[in-house]
């Protein structure tokens, strides 16, 4: 029997042939706003591509930050920011903002908390 050696790169598929080129999301979406998918969704996903139909996955059975995504997908930050900034306008995510826009400085300290938090571990 002949054992077949596998590549060390893996399936490599450099990140921008995943976003066509682009670098730059359509909007800006915070790492820790929330995203979710519809079943309906999830299923349109399946033929807007792989990568997106992954994402969609995700989302589907629980709402997960853009942060969350990338790691369960384990797509770089800057790819996963782009496709999610995409189906968001194409209506295969739901953006829930985290935080209203006035109340920046709370949300700051918040912040600040939560890192201070991780810090300590």
């Amino acid at each position: 029997m002949e054992h077949r050696r596998e590549d060390p790169r893996g399936a490599l598929v450099r990140p921008y042939a995943v976003t066509r080129g682009r670098t730059e999301p359509r909007q800006d979406i915070a790492l820790e706003a929330v995203l979710s998918a519809s079943a309906t969704a999830v299923a349109e996903a399946r033929f807007a591509g792989h990568d997106k139909y992954r994402i969609a996955t995700v989302c589907e059975g629980r709402a997960q930050s853009l942060a969350e995504v990338a790691a369960y997908t384990r797509m770089p930050l800057g790819v996963t920011r782009v496709l999610v900034a995409d189906m968001v306008a194409e209506g295969l995510l739901t953006l829930h903002t985290a935080a209203p826009a006035e109340g920046f400085e709370e949300r700051m300290e918040i912040l600040g908390r939560v890192l201070s938090g991780l810090r300590r571990l």
